[in-house]
């Protein structure tokens, strides 16, 4: 029985089955990838044209006042376009993880295979969406005249506690949508809350003393913020919270992992 597994042998087994199945997810992958850009009339073009009309919304309430980041240190274009791509990331992450058995549910009923091969093939697809994007960010600092630092070279290693607390979040979602379906949208809700308390269109030393209070607490404060500045400046932000928010989202992950195996069959009951 998978409960009476220990926690090692749990993360064990379930590296092995990925492991195991990484044929699958890069079959799985390369349908779905290819698939959703085939459908598209402009292609691949939405990945840039997304975070463009984005930014133009975000400079767009900058310039009627709406909107006032403080001093973000280099040109606001830039500074928003690295914020909101790092936040997009985590919601792809979260996304992907909280879809898996929603979006693999005629796979999971009808082929006996580790599941675990969905949650990493929608992780790559995320991946994948924004490492090509990743050109145009480059693109855009060098237009402002923002040389990127050598710590670009470090973003995967930084953003890495990303991927941990986003895919952590979203297996519980996941896990808890089966049985309570309102839970989802109530998420998808908080979500869109979480993102203006996250300075990703701001400067985190701007706004009320409340606002830098929930700032403080906020682990994506610093992991956000520390992919930012990792590739304007090429040095963490706040590397005592970077260091404890990227432990507690690495604990996070690895039980949310076990509990969505070892919860896994009787999920799969409740959607048949």
């Amino acid at each position: 029985m998978r409960h009476e597994l220990g926690f090692f042998e749990t993360w064990a087994v379930m590296s092995h089955n990925v492991w195991k199945s990484r044929e699958l997810i890069w079959q799985l992958f390369k349908r779905d990838f290819l698939a959703g850009y085939k459908k598209s009339f402009v292609g691949f073009a939405w990945v840039f044209i997304s975070p463009i009309l984005g930014i133009v919304s975000w400079i767009f309430m900058q310039m009627t006042g709406l909107l006032n980041p403080g001093d973000v240190g280099i040109p606001y274009p830039a500074y928003v376009l690295i914020g909101t791509s790092m936040w997009a990331l985590f919601i792809g992450f979260f996304g992907s993880a909280s879809s898996t058995l929603s979006a693999g549910s005629g796979l999971l009923m009808q082929v006996n295979y580790p599941h675990e091969a969905l949650l990493f093939k929608q992780l790559a697809t995320q991946l994948a969406n924004y490492v090509i994007g990743f050109a145009m960010i480059i693109c855009v600092l060098l237009a402002f005249h923002v040389v990127p630092s050598w710590g670009v070279l470090l973003l995967p290693l930084v953003a890495l506690p990303l991927f941990f607390l986003a895919t952590a979040a979203g297996l519980m979602v996941s896990m808890i949508a089966v049985v309570a379906y309102d839970f989802s949208r109530l998420v998808d809700i908080g979500m869109g809350i979480l993102m203006y308390i996250t300075p990703i269109i701001y400067s985190p030393t701007n706004g009320s003393h409340v606002i830098q209070h929930i700032n403080r607490w906020n682990p994506l404060t610093y992991l956000v913020c520390s992919c930012r500045d990792m590739i304007i400046y090429g040095h963490l932000y706040h590397p005592k919270g970077y260091f404890i928010a990227a432990t507690i989202s690495l604990l996070l992950f690895l039980v949310s992992w076990r509990l969505f195996y070892v919860s896994e069959d009787k999920i799969i009951e409740r959607m048949v």
